[in-house]
């Protein structure tokens, strides 16, 4: 009962957590400073891969555009995890990692499902990173047996991967059920594409907006001290219209968008 009550008094003092993520702090009271410490290393390896852009996750843990990050306690281990004597349990903290970080998209809405698609496609991205290390025992080194394990990968190999993946993120749109209207589930945007997206693919709904200029809403500073931006105009071309014709050939129109984009 004086465990319940601490832990009680700690979940409460911490800000930002949504009821089911209070929850489950108050039931592991242990496991909610590995939580903080592992949003710590998340923004310190953000503010490392965004270092040369002209944002570098520099509003993170303030309440922004991404929701209020969770800060408690600091960890500063560029290697990630170590574990000694047996395998990294990668199963259970992904489960975990499902359960709290999956508990703040409560809306059913468009960013709900793709925060959720996010947070999936960033465990599978682990998940297909997992080693399997050996080591050898026997005379002079032979190996007669030979004990094997599983660890993660470097909390620095993860960090580019997803930063290789944001670079190419795959614009998508809602699909909804046709009689609650409510989303359902994500397809790439793309005329008369009902293409979904790949598991690890990361996903956005709308283009960024103009961060050149100051906006509150979005949490842009805009280009004041120095902050330059490029513009550049493009051209996409697609093949639409698409008709088949008896007998046997598919006739295509030509469209084109031009687009401006700042950047």
């Amino acid at each position: 009962s004086v465990v319940a009550l601490g832990a009680n008094i700690i979940c409460n003092k911490i800000p930002g957590l949504a009821p089911r993520q209070r929850a489950i702090c108050q039931s592991r009271p242990d496991a909610i400073i590995v939580i903080g410490e592992g949003a710590q290393m998340g923004i310190n390896e953000c503010q490392y891969q965004f270092r040369f852009g002209r944002w570098n996750c520099s509003a993170l843990g303030e309440k922004t555009v991404f929701g209020q990050e969770l800060r408690v306690g600091y960890y500063n281990q560029a290697e990630g995890w170590k574990w000694g004597g047996c395998s990294a349990d990668v199963r259970y903290g992904i489960d975990f990692s499902r359960r709290f970080v999956d508990a703040r998209e409560i809306k059913k809405n468009a960013r709900r499902l793709m925060n959720l698609h996010n947070n999936e496609a960033g465990r599978k991205v682990l998940e297909e990173r997992m080693k399997l290390e050996c080591k050898c025992h026997g005379v002079s080194g032979s190996c007669t047996t030979k004990t094997c394990w599983t660890t993660l990968p470097k909390f620095r190999e993860v960090g580019h991967l997803l930063k290789e993946k944001y670079n190419a993120a795959v614009q998508v749109e809602v699909v909804r059920a046709s009689r609650l209207r409510q989303p359902t589930f994500l397809r790439i945007k793309q005329l008369r594409s009902y293409q979904k997206p790949m598991e690890t693919d990361l996903v956005y709904i709308e283009k960024s907006p103009n961060y050149c200029e100051e906006d509150a809403a979005t949490g842009s500073v805009g280009t004041q001290g120095g902050r330059g931006y490029n513009t550049h105009q493009y051209t996409r071309v697609w093949q639409c219209n698409c008709k088949f014709h008896w007998c046997c050939f598919v006739k295509c129109n030509t469209c084109s968008e031009r687009t401006e984009v700042f950047t």
